[in-house]
């Protein structure tokens, strides 16, 4: 999966909303899809990021994006109500959606996990995606086939002690993505997830500050499964959780 070569025009006409799209992962996925012809729909909370990657789209001769400014620990149902709304008004489809925003939240011993902290970790990896997802599928009912692609871990595949609130946050991930997986069968909208393993971003060095950063991927270096779950090259993959880099997961040489 890591060396899958698109059409270089595998996304033309595509909308498709990324959030968490003002670094790391997510402004690399935005910048990938725009490069293969979609326009960008950039959802993040800092304006600034966002218009740096606005502007990064502009400059590579991508379809000209657009941008949603929301803190996804304090959006309500209404914002995404509203938000879809817009969308629709302003582009009349939506053939995408790559949930990439995730909070860390602080790791240590469960039992010393915050009542504050877990509502953080759970409204944004877990409340938001539920009720954004909800205000979404009609639109991208409409516009099938479309493509709801969730960020999973490691972490919440096999639970691993003192990521707590974080590793649940993603068991909670895959299962929402197996339900609708499920649900959509033969819908013309497929969901899958992504695990993009250790990877070179802001996240990543909090988790593991002593950890060398050359020695990781970058996100360009792990856009091929990007990619590929959002194009028509998988339109029969439904319901799969697939790892970005299966040759640093120990026992797996391969992904198709």
């Amino acid at each position: 999966m890591l060396d899958y070569q698109p059409a270089s025009d595998l996304l033309n006409n595509n909308v498709i909303l990324v959030t968490g799209a003002g670094d790391g992962i997510g402004r690399q996925a935005a910048l990938s899809y725009g490069a293969h012809g979609a326009t960008v729909v950039l959802l993040g909370k800092t304006v600034k990021k966002l218009e740096a990657v606005y502007d990064e789209l502009l400059a590579q001769g991508s379809p000209e994006p657009a941008i949603i400014p929301l803190d996804l620990t304090g959006a309500t149902k209404q914002n995404y109500q509203d938000m879809a709304a817009t969308l629709r008004q302003q582009f009349g489809r939506l053939d995408g959606v790559l949930f990439n925003a995730g909070q860390l939240g602080a790791l240590g011993p469960f039992e010393m996990i915050g009542e504050d902290e877990w509502d953080k970790v759970m409204q944004v990896n877990v409340k938001s995606q539920f009720l954004m997802t909800q205000a979404l599928l009609p639109l991208l009912k409409d516009s099938k086939p479309a493509s709801i692609v969730f960020t999973s871990s490691g972490v919440g595949k096999q639970g691993r002690a003192y990521w707590g609130s974080y590793a649940i946050s993603k068991f909670a991930t895959e299962g929402m993505m197996q339900v609708l997986a499920a649900e959509l069968d033969g819908s013309g909208v497929r969901a899958n997830c992504i695990n993009p393993g250790a990877t070179r971003t802001h996240m990543r060095a909090r988790a593991f500050p002593a950890e060398a950063p050359s020695s990781l991927r970058t996100p360009a270096d792990i856009m091929g499964p990007y990619l590929y779950l959002m194009g028509n090259d998988s339109l029969e993959v439904n319901g799969q959780s697939i790892d970005a880099q299966p040759d640093r997961i120990p026992g797996q040489t391969s992904q198709n």
